[in-house]
């Protein structure tokens, strides 16, 4: 068959785990390969540094020599390298005990400096196959120019990537068309694909259609696609569809081995795959270290993220530059409003009153009756935050982010047209008779990922309104399970990584720092019980 299968999970998957696979998974892995017949198998990388046992971030071939059992001859056994990111002089000659092979990866413009070192390689013994990173940029000249190239260095292959997971069908088509014309049939066209649109085995499958008949042909994939961000085309799913139609002879058996014995436990500790941050990546061919950092540092939104990476030119997407990126973060979150009279009137409004904040916990609903006779008897004035509850009636509801504003509007609509409302202006600028927009700025303290948390930022608030009680019911915790901790269980999830008991420490720290720093002018208390309560000073 003039179709192969590159197993790249031990060097994809390395983003993943930071390269931590263990000694047991890296061998075991290999193992199945091995098993399941795939012609290439991509051991990890090789890096600039001392190597760390039970690591597929190797420094030198003769460390991946423990993983490899029986070594098959029919099998190619490489490791990738950063064109400009490992000194080739610090590698030892050929000797067949470990990797064959060394897979090269470059970016658009710099294939000739690829090759350069692909040629001191090749010097060293090893065979040499090269990716051509973000290959969607090229133009036909650029392809027709890396082709013309790579014809006088002859590589083992040439690999066509989808860095950005933004390729469709008709980009992979004019990519391999002119690769294939061009590019010496001796030399194996290749094929990575990533995930961002659930489009990396469609592509896959199109890609060896188009090509089958016409040269040789590599298809990179990965167990349970795992891979930064998107993740990758699936190993299993690639094996079954060659061996279904296009006469395979991969061991599925072994396949399924690799995954149930090694990869559910990345699985279950680890996140990959498809997801619209990412699918946004893929809508603007933008790095994933972008979205990540995002999602990371500041939990945002689908929405707003699509506007920070627009705003973006094309150059500065394809990199990652996190000053510029929390730069276009703050211009997007801090859109400035003119609030100062809207402050004022507030501050009149609550001036010698106490404020009952409800928060969108379960308790809320469990201490109905608690929290109404509450009211009846103290006359409060009742906010409730970030989300609306049947159940309770109220002066306003603060809104902190965009998905439980267009939540609450399209879940209770009557309701959310009559209330009062008091916005951020990272959701809007301008508002109706009945919205009140302040400074997001005016309210933030940054330091923490989950530094937005609405009871935090409202509390922060009503510090500023100079309110001097304010009671809390709702304010819980976080559980385990989504559905158990709101309230309303169909509210939009903004812990999209579900770490919650790290959510609840966090929010535990940030909570204890606004309290002493508002403790002399301004008494917090709670009315339903709470896990981030303080009850005595420390």
């Amino acid at each position: 068959m003039n179709i192969k299968i590159l197993d790249c999970t031990l060097r994809d998957g390395a983003y993943i785990t930071n390269a931590k696979f263990g000694e047991a998974s890296i061998r075991g892995i290999i193992s199945q390969m091995q098993k399941a017949h795939a012609e290439v198998i991509e051991c990890g990388w090789l890096k600039d540094s001392p190597y760390e046992t039970g690591s597929t971030f190797f420094h030198i071939p003769s460390d991946v020599e423990g993983y490899i059992q029986e070594k098959s001859k029919d099998i190619l056994y490489c490791a990738m390298i950063d064109w400009d990111r490992y000194k080739v002089e610090s590698l030892p000659p050929y000797d067949g005990k470990s990797i064959d092979a060394i897979r090269v990866v470059f970016p658009h413009g710099r294939h000739r400096e690829g090759i350069s070192v692909g040629e001191k390689i090749r010097e060293r013994g090893y065979k040499v196959l090269f990716q051509a990173a973000n290959t969607l940029s090229y133009s036909d000249d650029d392809l027709r120019d890396l082709a013309e190239d790579m014809n006088k260095f002859m590589p083992v292959s040439v690999s066509i990537v989808d860095t950005f997971g933004a390729m469709y069908f008709e980009d992979l088509d004019r990519i391999a068309t002119v690769l294939d014309k061009y590019l010496d049939k001796k030399i194996n066209l290749g094929f990575h694909a990533h995930n961002n649109q659930q489009l990396a085995f469609a592509l896959c499958i199109d890609f060896i259609k188009g090509m089958k008949d016409k040269r040789n042909i590599i298809v990179d994939a990965t167990l349970s696609g795992m891979g930064r961000g998107a993740g990758n085309a699936t190993t299993e799913l690639v094996a079954n569809y060659l061996n279904r139609f296009q006469h395979g002879n991969y061991d599925m058996n072994a396949i399924m081995d690799a995954i149930d014995i090694y990869m559910q436990k990345y699985k279950e500790q680890y996140t990959w795959g498809y997801s619209t941050p990412y699918f946004i990546a893929g809508m603007y061919q933008c790095h994933v270290n972008n979205i990540a950092y995002l999602l990371t540092n500041h939990r945002t939104s689908a929405k707003d993220m699509r506007t920070i990476i627009a705003a973006l030119s094309v150059e500065e997407r394809r990199k990652y530059d996190y000053d510029l990126l929390e730069e276009k973060y703050l211009e997007n979150q801090g859109r400035h409003v003119d609030d100062e009279e809207d402050i004022e009137k507030l501050t009149n409004e609550f001036k010698n009153r106490t404020v009952l904040l409800l928060a969108p916990g379960k308790s809320i609903v469990i201490h109905k009756e608690k929290i109404e006779k509450y009211i009846k008897k103290n006359k409060p004035v009742v906010i409730a935050v970030n989300a609306i509850n049947r159940d309770h009636e109220f002066d306003y509801v603060f809104f902190t982010n965009r998905a439980r504003y267009d939540y609450a509007k399209e879940a209770y609509p009557t309701i959310f047209t009559n209330a009062n409302k008091i916005l951020l202006s990272n959701i809007r600028t301008e508002g109706n008779e009945k919205e009140i927009i302040l400074n997001y700025n005016y309210v933030v303290k940054r330091g923490w990922r989950h530094f937005d948390n609405a009871v935090i930022l409202c509390l922060r608030l009503m510090y500023k309104l100079n309110v001097s009680d304010v009671i809390i019911a709702g304010f819980d915790g976080f559980k385990t399970k989504y559905n158990e901790s709101y309230a309303d269980s169909s509210l939009p999830t903004l812990n999209p990584d579900n770490k919650w008991d790290e959510l609840n420490d966090e929010i535990k720290e940030i909570y204890e720092d606004l309290y002493w720093s508002v403790a002399d002018h301004m008494r917090i208390a709670f009315l339903t019980e709470s896990i981030f309560e303080i009850r005595e000073r420390k």
